[in-house]
């Protein structure tokens, strides 16, 4: 079972008393706010068992007790205790870091979206810059984070293939990056030596729409991101598909049109030709360097333009090879997917129609992000957490406190 999913049953034995306690917080840390009789029935232990890890949470400052919360009653009596996320407990830094932007928060158990920033990023521009100006904005909202609030890690969301055993990115072709450790660069700007993972966008973006976003207690979903170029994140059976090397999801890079145009990958046709930033752009005449706010510049728009029609029925098309691939549930359509499907969603419904299998089409649902354009950078705050549920009491003794002060400038 994936990490992101040890969220079952629990175990009686001693031995695995660490593990019981990251069951519970994740359940904790799903849930917001849940009473000790849900998280009995959710773990399979018994009410002495529970009580003991509810309190060795609040020992570490990580839960808090709350107002019984209804559900299960333990009996005829009052409701059972609830428990929650403690309001100055530990966080992680998250970073969305775009073609044309950096955005960074300060983000706690629940999801919690304490401080934010964000700041240029110019698509020409060094590594080493960029990871200068992700420290800048990393200080920025750690400023006024509580002194004894521990720091878990950093969590980095990236446009470009990124190696899942050290966090390399061996391409992030709209930033013009290749074998970039980017992760090490932003720590060396910080001064600091603590846990930093890094991962696809589309690919975190499923997982935050899977655990509080559109896809909540959808098993079978893929995450479509528009971010100039075209990628997905797949969440199948409950897991993420990561492939060999962590690679997987790279759709926009689909044969579409083999007569069609030359894409920068260096194949003709792909899919990201027809529906990637730079051909919506071309076909609006929207400028060159307006391409990574294309989401606003499609705001802007009350009608389609037979251009944009057109996009659509290549969008549905798309999605057809998706659905007839990996027969999901739900497709989330985010990045500038968000602004554009509202406007073809007759068109793009069609092409869909058009080329899928009937059978997996009369499961398959096309809804936008429950967490709007955030869902990349909640996405990244989730693998920074990861410690924390697989070992508590390992992860915040190697946490980070008064961070504030350690980065002052």
């Amino acid at each position: 079972m994936s990490p992101q999913r040890r969220a079952g049953l629990g175990t009686n034995q001693e031995a695995v008393r660490r593990h019981n306690l990251g069951t519970l917080l994740r359940h904790v840390h799903g849930a917001g706010q849940i009473s000790r009789a849900e998280l009995t029935s959710l773990m399979g232990l018994n009410r002495s068992t529970i009580a003991g890890l509810v309190g060795e949470l609040e020992s570490l400052g990580i839960s808090e007790r709350a107002t019984p919360v209804g559900g299960p009653r333990q009996g005829a009596g009052r409701p059972s205790a609830g428990v929650r996320i403690a309001a100055e407990g530990p966080f992680v830094i998250a970073v969305d870091l775009g073609v044309d932007r950096a955005v960074v928060a300060r983000v706690g158990l629940g999801g919690r979206v304490l401080e934010r920033a964000q700041a240029p990023v110019h698509s020409d521009g060094e590594a080493w810059q960029v990871g200068a100006a992700v420290a800048a904005l990393i200080r920025r909202v750690v400023e006024d984070a509580p002194p004894a609030a521990p720091l878990v890690g950093i969590g980095i969301s990236v446009p470009g293939l990124v190696r899942r055993s050290d966090g390399l990115i061996r391409l992030a072709p709209n930033l013009e990056w290749h074998d970039v450790s980017f992760g090490g660069i932003v720590l060396a700007a910080l001064g600091l030596d603590i846990p930093v993972s890094l991962a696809n966008d589309a690919d975190l973006g499923a997982l935050a729409e899977h655990i509080r976003g559109a896809g909540v207690g959808v098993d079978d979903l893929i995450y479509v991101s528009g971010n100039v170029g075209v990628g997905a994140g797949v969440i199948t059976g409950g897991v993420r598909l990561e492939g060999a090397g962590g690679y997987a999801g790279e759709v926009g890079h689909l044969r579409f049109n083999p007569q069609g145009r030359p894409c920068h990958c260096g194949n003709r046709g792909c899919w990201e030709t027809e529906v990637g930033g730079h051909a919506i752009a071309e076909a609006i005449s929207c400028p060159p360097d307006k391409v990574a706010q294309l989401d606003e510049v499609l705001e802007g728009y009350t009608r389609p333009t037979p251009e944009l029609r057109a996009t659509g029925t290549a969008l549905g098309h798309g999605l057809a090879s998706i659905v007839n691939t990996f027969n999901p549930r739900l497709i989330v359509l985010g990045g500038y997917f968000r602004t554009l499907y509202p406007l073809v969603r007759a068109e793009v419904n069609a092409g869909l129609a058009d080329r899928a299998l009937p059978a997996p089409l009369e499961s398959v649902t096309l809804v936008l992000p429950g967490l709007d354009s955030d869902s990349p950078l909640l996405g990244a705050a989730e693998i920074a957490l990861e410690p924390l549920f697989v070992d508590p009491v390992a992860a915040l003794g190697s946490a980070l406190v008064d961070v504030g002060s350690r980065l002052a400038v």
